[in-house]
């Protein structure tokens, strides 16, 4: 590790050198010539990006002798590329941009995304880069490459349940948007990337911000939100059809289609996906389904565009992850051994989109959204061959709302084995919209969006071995809920100069829940809760030369507590709402062969959620507020192009994840009672103090027209984390260092527009790690229960644990090949 650090230092410090003084220079404007105020502008190859100002223009300085290819970017027009020579003097390269709305799908998500010079700490991730690692692993592990990610995957080979992380935030503290619509479960808060299999083929962008970010549609970003853009059509009519082969069985196969533009006013796309795959854990098979379609309509200034997407997941449960004792001979164990222990869920999305481009200065666009989900687990809960205690064992009668069995010798059955099914019957939709005005050196933005849950939750016993007075899917709990979510915001950039600007954010957001959850007197009823949250954000960008620039942000987020907060409390136990503080202060530099971003962040919580151990006044162990925490650190994300078929790309978090102080409860087993220990101090779970990533490119042959064969060597450190927030070394990962590489090959023939061959092994060295866990503690006099999962944490307290964690797979392959014509 230490020559890791030493590698990335010296990067940081490396001096870039400058042997020439040209520029080029011009102007940007549309066919009227009108100047494009905020044009995108970009050296292709290289890592030089701009926008025009006020009057359209722009300018690139220091630029070496060369052919260059200059790319010019504006919502509503066409994409211009100009290729330029520069031997002894300056260039000015003028740009006349004819008007399109096959592109106008930009306006939707410019709502939610923040631009390149934005004062927020960002990530752009594009398609060509989501397509080099596209085999059917889920979109967390495509996105393993960015900075302050760790990902996950219960079946250990990425493909099923998967999550990820981002500076130590969970998937219940990251805002996720479709196409500017929010696809955090409005409950959980958290987002199944199961249920959406193969999204990333359909995916043209997706934009990454840490920290609290600018305000966007659905649950408060609480750690970093993820921007998900589907809306690229293309204007030429194309085929694709795309297959790969890996590991664990797992095989993906993808049809797409596109019309291109027809009569100069309709777009039609399409996708049919089949995703399996055994996994890398003993029967954590994954069978997925999806689609995609969108129809457009290409008017002179507007679009409107339907888009659905649906998937169908049927995963074999891999939950409870691995004993740690088994890690060194059995890593791919599984305690589920019933056959149909198995995820059954399917979620269908439906979005219309309308955008109305006024002018140069004046876009709008609104949405309307609905997601229908429904499915179940299932589960078997008995004694079993691999009896585990307090899960594989048999269920109280009384518990499902059944009576006792009485045997023809007169004995009382009490408990029984049986299976359950646990439903999830769901609708979510609302509408969202924007308005932007864009004019001389100010941008505004209105927006907002109001959205209604309705969730179904309910169980049903299947078979029982004492079915005593139920009936095959004997009904033994039925709840509703009902979730209103509104929000409205207003955004602000100002350019005081062409070197300075400021940023303005304020958001209002009004939440409104009724639940089945316990009163004042423990009785179980139908209740309300109603928050109102006031979220400001403001930043600062000042661009001290073409190649240097300082940021600086603040923001206030606030997130609501999720369904099991608010269902298994009373009014008197319920946690408050969470709040954070957010402070960005960053350092761009922009060359030629090279571009650094060095983001230094602080996010102070008060009242953050975690879980102690604590039983509340239900009886539940539920999350507890902690007065104060914090998450500091240092992001690098940096690029360096030596030679023109070598490229370096890497990153580097450098973060202390705190909690200041807490009181952890204990179950004791002997006096059914609980032990209280005080923490000060201590590590926030899963918030590892290093996260590094590598992805060195090398491009032998370079034939954009022809031929292209590119070889990668990708890699990935994560640093020691810890399963709770005690900082217990009987409750830690390993540090883990990943090793990857990716080869593609890509040629056009008289048949095919391209073939493109990849290959991907993954983990080369075949390190040995696990990325997730649970820990359950207690204390016991009466020594070891036999429990497969139990370890002994300290014997003089007779204190033990209770844990599973889930081992990645070792050396594994992809190999894949794409027809497109």
């Amino acid at each position: 590790m230490k020559k890791v650090v030493k590698i990335l230092t010296f990067c940081i410090a490396m001096p870039i050198a400058v042997f020439s003084q040209h520029t080029i220079k011009g102007k940007i404007t549309d066919t009227e010539g009108n100047a494009l105020t905020g044009a995108s502008v970009g050296i292709i190859s290289t890592y030089r990006t701009t926008h025009a100002n006020a009057n359209g223009d722009y300018a690139f300085t220091n630029l070496q002798n060369g052919d260059y290819e200059v790319v010019v970017f504006f919502v509503g027009h066409e994409k211009q590329i100009q290729t330029i020579s520069i031997s002894k003097a300056d260039v000015e390269l003028n740009f006349s941009l004819n008007r399109s709305t096959t592109n106008l799908g930009e306006v939707i998500v410019e709502g939610t995304r923040v631009k390149e010079d934005a004062p927020i700490a960002h990530e752009n991730i594009s398609k060509e880069q989501i397509a080099k690692n596209n085999n059917g692993v889920d979109i967390p592990i495509l996105l393993d490459q960015a900075t302050s990610v760790v990902t996950t995957s219960d079946a250990g080979a990425g493909v099923g349940y998967t999550g990820l992380r981002i500076r130590g935030s969970d998937g219940t503290r990251i805002n996720v948007t479709v196409n500017g619509i929010p696809m955090n479960d409005p409950e959980s808060h958290g987002v199944w990337w199961v249920n959406m299999p193969d999204l990333a083929s359909s995916t043209s962008s997706i934009q990454i911000q840490r920290g609290v970010g600018t305000s966007t549609n659905g649950a408060g970003a609480f750690g970093a939100s993820i921007n998900v853009n589907t809306l690229e059509s293309e204007t030429e009519a194309y085929g694709e059809v795309a297959s790969s082969f890996g590991s664990f069985n797992t095989y993906k196969n993808t049809i797409k289609f596109g019309s291109g533009l027809i009569d100069n006013k309709w777009t039609f796309d399409g996708r049919l996906s089949k995703i399996n795959s055994d996994g890398y854990i003993d029967r954590a098979s994954s069978d997925l389904r999806s689609y995609y379609f969108s129809a457009g309509y290409h008017g002179k200034k507007s679009l409107l565009k339907f888009i659905t997407f649906a998937g169908h997941e049927k995963t074999y449960q891999a939950w409870y992850g691995v004993p740690t004792t088994y890690l060194d001979t059995n890593r791919t164990f599984n305690p589920y051994t019933y056959d149909n222990e198995v995820d059954d869920y399917q979620q269908h999305h439906y979005q219309l989109h309308y955008v109305y481009n006024h002018s140069q200065y004046f876009k709008v666009n609104a949405a309307l959204h609905y997601t229908r989900g429904f499915g179940f687990f299932e589960q078997y809960k008995g004694v079993g061959e691999n009896a585990i205690i307090n899960y594989f064992s048999k269920e109280s009668l009384e518990d499902y709302g059944l009576s006792p069995v009485i045997t023809a010798k007169g004995d009382t059955i009490t408990e029984t084995d049986l299976i359950r099914r646990r439903w999830l019957d769901n609708h979510f939709y609302g509408a969202v919209f924007s308005a932007e005005y864009s004019k001389n050196k100010t941008t505004i933005v209105f927006g907002g969006g109001a959205n209604q849950y309705l969730g179904k939750h309910f169980g049903e016993v299947i078979w029982a071995e004492f079915s005593s007075n139920g009936k095959i899917r004997h009904p033994y709990y039925d709840n509703d809920a009902v979730k209103n979510d509104a929000n409205v915001y207003l955004k602000a950039l100002h350019k005081i100069n062409d070197k300075f600007s400021v940023f303005a954010d304020v958001q209002q957001r009004l939440v409104t829940y009724s639940f089945l959850g316990f009163d004042n007197e423990l009785n179980n009823v139908t209740q309300n809760a109603s928050l109102n949250f006031f979220n400001p954000k403001a930043g600062f960008n000042f661009q001290l030369t073409d190649e240097h620039g300082f940021y600086g942000f603040f923001g206030i987020g606030n997130k609501e507590p999720n369904r099991n907060d608010f269902t298994e409390s009373s009014p008197f136990s319920r946690p408050k709402h969470e709040e954070l503080y957010n402070t960005e202060l960053g350092y761009r530099l922009q060359r030629k062969n090279a571009f650094v971003n060095i983001n230094f962040y602080s996010m102070e919580y008060k009242n953050q959620l975690i879980v102690t151990g604590q039983l509340n006044d239900v009886g539940a162990a539920v999350r507890e507020n902690v007065p104060q925490s914090y998450r500091r650190g240092i992001e690098l994300t940096a690029g360096v192009r030596p030679m023109s078929k070598l490229e370096w790309r890497f990153n580097a978090t450098l973060s202390q994840n705190k909690i200041v102080q807490f009181d952890e409860y204990i179950d004791n087993w002997d006096t059914w009672e609980q032990n209280v220990v005080t923490h000060t101090n201590t590590d926030i779970a899963f918030s590892p103090n290093i996260i590094a990533g590598s992805e060195l490119i090398f491009t032998p042959i370079i034939d954009l027209k022809k031929v292209n064969l590119e070889l990668a060597l990708i890699s990935k450190y994560v640093g020691e984390q810890f399963i709770d927030n005690t900082s217990s070394i009987h409750a830690k990962l390993d540090a883990y260092f990943v090793n990857d590489v990716r080869l593609q090959y890509s040629k056009q023939t008289k048949v095919f527009k391209e073939v493109l061959l990849s290959t991907w092994v993954r983990n080369i060295f075949n390190e040995q790690y696990s990325s997730n866990a649970w820990v359950y503690r207690f204390s016991s006099s009466g020594g070891s229960y036999g429990d497969i999962y139990e370890n002994m944490e300290d014997v003089n307290n007779s204190r033990y644990n209770l844990m599973g964690v889930f081992p990645q797979a070792g050396i594994n392959f992809f190999v894949g090949v794409t027809l497109r014509f």
